[in-house]
This record gives C-alpha cells, sequence and structure tokens, in this order.
C-alpha cells in the first residue's frame, strides 16, 4: 500500500476550497482551482473506499476464525475473496489518481503534416500518412476534416493541417509529433534505387476558451479565395481566412468551410492551439533533460519513425520497437505501434513520482 500523508492532503483540499470563495478569481484561475479541488476530492474518496473494504476485511477474517463450521467458513472464504479483489481494483484506481496521465488527453486535436526533405517523395508521403491518419480516425469513430492544404501537381501535399474531433484523440495520436522518415523507391524513379525522405508531423491537442487569452489588437485577418474543389463558390467568394498573430509571427489558415465566418472561428482555434504549444515548449526547456525524454514531449526536430517499404519495416526509435507489417499499419492499423507507447508512458509516469506522495 501506498504511503501518504492524508491529513496533510486533506488540509491542502480545504485551503483549495478556501481559495475558491474568494470573488476576485478570473476565470482561468477560477478553473485551474477547481480542477485541483477535483483531483484532490477524488484521492481521498479513493481513500475513504479503501479504508472502509480494509475494514470490511478484517472484519471477515475475525469471523472466519471463529467460525468452526465448513459450509459457513467456505463462504467467508468466498466472500474474503471478493473483497480482496474490490481492494485490488481500489488500490489500481488509487495509484492511477497519484500519477495522472496527461490532462489534455481527451481533447480533439489539430494534425499537421508538412513535406520536409524529399521533394515530390516527401509531398506524396505526406498524402499517405494522411490516408494513415484518416482510417485510424474511422476506426475510432473520430470526425476528420481538412483545414487547410497546399496540393503538388503529382498528388502530394506540401502541407497538410486536419482537424481530428472525438474522444481521446490527443491520448492515440500524441505519440506521432516529430519526424517521420520514408525509405523507398519513389514512384518517378526509373532506375529502381531507395530514397529516403521526411515528413514533419505535429499534432496540436484543440485549446479551450481559458487556455490561451489573445489580444485582438495582436491580429492580422486577411480574406481570399479558397482553392481546391468547391465547383463555382470557390471562384467567387473570399471565404478562406488568414490570421497572423504578430507577437510571435504565426500564420494560420482555414479554407474548409463555406462560410467566412465558419473559417475565421477554426482558424483562431488552430491559431490557439499553437500558442498554447509554444508556451508548453518553453515550459519544457526549462525542465531537467532527463524529463525531455518523457512519451508525449512531441519535439518536431527528433526522428521518431522510420518506415521502409522494401522490407515492409516499421521501426519507432523512442521505443526501439520493430514491426514487419508496414503495409496494414499504412491502412490505419495504428494500434500495433501505440498500444506499446501508451504502456512506455505509463512507466515514465510512474518512474517521475507524484505530487501527493511525501
Amino acid at each position: 500500500m501506498i504511503n501518504l500523508n492524508w491529513d496533510q492532503i486533506e488540509k491542502d483540499y480545504n485551503e483549495i476550497i478556501e481559495k475558491l470563495s474568494d470573488a476576485s478569481l478570473n476565470q482561468k484561475q477560477r478553473a485551474e482551482l477547481q480542477k485541483k479541488a477535483s483531483q484532490y476530492l477524488e484521492l481521498l474518496n479513493a481513500h475513504k473506499d479503501i479504508l472502509k473494504i480494509q475494514k470490511e476485511l478484517n472484519g471477515l477474517k475475525k469471523m472466519l476464525q471463529n467460525e468452526t463450521d465448513e459450509d459457513m467458513q467456505q463462504l467467508y472464504y468466498e466472500e474474503l475473496e471478493e473483497k480482496q479483489k474490490n481492494l485490488d481494483h481500489l488500490e489500481f484506481e488509487l495509484e492511477d489518481l497519484l500519477y495522472p496521465s496527461d490532462k489534455r488527453n481527451k481533447r480533439s486535436v489539430f494534425l499537421e503534416i508538412r513535406a520536409g526533405a524529399g521533394g515530390q517523395e516527401a509531398a506524396l508521403f505526406v498524402s499517405d500518412l494522411f490516408k494513415m491518419y484518416h482510417n485510424y480516425a474511422l476506426s475510432k469513430n473520430w470526425n476528420v476534416s481538412i483545414v487547410d492544404s497546399h496540393s503538388t501537381d503529382i498528388g502530394g501535399y506540401k502541407e497538410l493541417v486536419l482537424h481530428i474531433k472525438g474522444k481521446n484523440v490527443f491520448k492515440y495520436l500524441k505519440f506521432e509529433s516529430g519526424v517521420h522518415r520514408v525509405q523507398r523507391v519513389p514512384r518517378t524513379e526509373t532506375s529502381g534505387r531507395i530514397h529516403t525522405s521526411t515528413v514533419t508531423v505535429a499534432v496540436l491537442p484543440e485549446a479551450k476558451e481559458v487556455d490561451v487569452d489573445i489580444n485582438p489588437q495582436d491580429l492580422r485577418i486577411d480574406t481570399y479565395r479558397a482553392s481546391g474543389a468547391g465547383g463555382q463558390h470557390v471562384n467567387r467568394t473570399d471565404s478562406a481566412v488568414r490570421i497572423t498573430h504578430i507577437p510571435t509571427g504565426i500564420v494560420v489558415a482555414c479554407q474548409d468551410e463555406r462560410s467566412q465566418i465558419k473559417n475565421k472561428s477554426k482558424a483562431m482555434k488552430i491559431l490557439a492551439s499553437r500558442l498554447l504549444e509554444m508556451e508548453r515548449e518553453k515550459r519544457e526547456a526549462q525542465i531537467s533533460e532527463q524529463r525531455k525524454q518523457q512519451v508525449g514531449m512531441g519535439q518536431r526536430a527528433e526522428k521518431i519513425r522510420t518506415y521502409n517499404f522494401p522490407q515492409n519495416r516499421i521501426t519507432d526509435h523512442r521505443i526501439n520497437l520493430t514491426l514487419k507489417k508496414l503495409d496494414l499499419i499504412m491502412e490505419g492499423d495504428l494500434n500495433a505501434l501505440i498500444i506499446p507507447l501508451l504502456e512506455w508512458e505509463n512507466e515514465v509516469r510512474r518512474e517521475q513520482g507524484s505530487l501527493f506522495l511525501k
């Protein structure tokens, strides 16, 4: 059983509740305190439930010691076994509360795929990754929409921005952030030589209104005619929106909606998500080298995966996992990679300890 200073935890919880009564708190401060209070209350309730079932177990053991009837003893044994299972489950839940997973796990995401080294071949691989993520999203009942894209004349994309909406999207896709290296014979290669290209993926959890405060005076908003599919509407209406955040130089664009208002709203969400990610990266830069190795950091310059088509092999370099099923993974069978990464993340967060442990 994990040893905790429960008196201190209850004291900290009461202090948080007292702070919540302060009328001068802004929306963001109140939301953060309410979330923290909820975490402490969950922990205290879990401890209360564990104490209750431990008391019941001790009572059953005493009754068993004093019981001479074999049939009654058997009933006590069965009840003891059931109570012990309940206790094990409660202690598992307590451990999960002590080492909480990423608070952004439940969020939808903006997934950005950009061609790196390799020219047209890299752009074609952007298209392949798009199909892979799209198929995986369908298997999870997520909704996928293209927010912005820059296509090439042979069917690839220089850049592709997707909005993937659903439950726990960030939890399963956060490991995709980084450099993806592809080794294969390009379609345009006549001599059969294997080329190496790269594609960069960024997975941004969708920001909430309380996460980022954007000053409207810091924005330059331009409208233009959308390109691509859409018929006459594309050619006649300036529905596409480009927003520049002047202090940081971040530029976002959206052209997937027919309405300029809707495109502006979605572009603002992307901007908020990028600003939130920028702030997170600043915080992560200040921590120790050991913590920088955590799964889910999503350092974009890091080569995370190699796709070797001639050998039907895919390797995730973070956990040294190699699978000979690249064809299936490119069709959307990503769980073969994601589940081991989730397990690794769980190990890492337990190694880093808990804020509640004294």
